[in-house]
């Protein structure tokens, strides 16, 4: 089981064969991945839902793939944010739930992320939606219009709207990935991919929600990571419980980069205790691994 306290950490997915023989065991399955995972991280996001809905026998496996103190972070599907755009989706709302109802107690989070095209004048459709959520749940909201990032009265706005309703704001701290050269394919598809946005460093409710995309090699992102560190102790300090994912280009070096940033949360010295990362199962192999000297 995860050996991490009072906060949550892991990568964008569980299931990547590029982590066999590093957080994977080097025979490991596919069966086995969710396992594994879940001995080092205690969450890790989920956009499974986001294209489509799970069926029963999956969300039951995933339960029963996990200890009882994993957090799974879901996102609303597409069909809520990204087609109806938060409007008239109560009966898309009760599908959802009603398919994640087995797997509840092990989610932490759900994550809705909202459309680039989502502006200062969808603020009111957010508004009557966050009504229409269950209201024992915990949610995460991600805006990416630069609407939301001026520092005015529209960002104070949005940030009113969710601590007055008990909503973390998702940040995407993308700025060091786009201030890499496009040095490889995989850069140049995360930069594609992933937008560009203002960064942010604050929190609405009690589990900040932070995503972080940037350099392969860990040490590359020592500034930002050190940055977001000491803000994850404040966090701490004040009682919240974040949660930070982290992201890579092609995400073959997120586990090394959760690794690295839990090294230099240590150095912030929390106040709160915060665990220690679990040995990878891939290490703990008799067969050599070089690459892994390398973090």
């Amino acid at each position: 089981m995860s050996l991490l306290q009072n906060y949550y950490l892991g990568c964008p997915i569980w299931a990547n064969k590029d982590w066999t023989g590093t957080l994977f065991a080097p025979k490991a399955k596919p069966k086995d991945y969710l396992k594994q995972y879940a001995r080092v991280f205690n969450t890790v996001e989920g956009s499974n839902t986001f294209y489509a809905l799970p069926g029963t026998e999956q969300v039951l496996r995933w339960k029963s793939d996990t200890p009882t103190h994993f957090r799974f972070s879901f996102k609303l599907p597409q069909t809520i944010t990204h087609v109806y755009k938060l409007r008239h989706v109560q009966q898309e709302l009760t599908r959802f739930f009603m398919a994640m109802e087995p797997l509840l107690e092990r989610i932490g989070v759900f994550f809705i992320q909202l459309p680039p095209t989502f502006n200062k004048k969808s603020l009111p459709a957010l508004a009557a939606f966050i009504k229409e959520l269950p209201h024992d749940l915990t949610y995460a909201l991600e805006v990416r219009h630069l609407d939301f990032y001026q520092n005015d009265d529209t960002e104070t706005a949005l940030n009113s709207l969710l601590q007055q309703s008990g909503i973390n704001r998702a940040l995407f701290d993308t700025a060091t990935l786009h201030a890499l050269p496009p040095a490889d394919a995989h850069i140049v598809a995360a930069q594609r991919k992933k937008t560009k946005m203002p960064p942010r460093l604050l929190a609405t409710a009690q589990n900040p929600f932070l995503r972080f995309v940037g350099h392969a090699l860990p040490q590359q992102n020592a500034q930002r990571l050190t940055q977001i560190a000491q803000t994850a102790a404040q966090w701490l300090a004040e009682g919240k419980h974040p949660y930070l994912f982290m992201h890579t280009p092609g995400d073959e070096f997120a586990p090394q980069t959760c690794r690295f940033f839990h090294q230099l949360l240590l150095q912030c010295r929390p106040a709160t205790p915060v665990g220690s990362i679990a040995p990878f199962a891939g290490e703990q192999s008799s067969e050599p691994n070089e690459q892994m000297s390398l973090f």
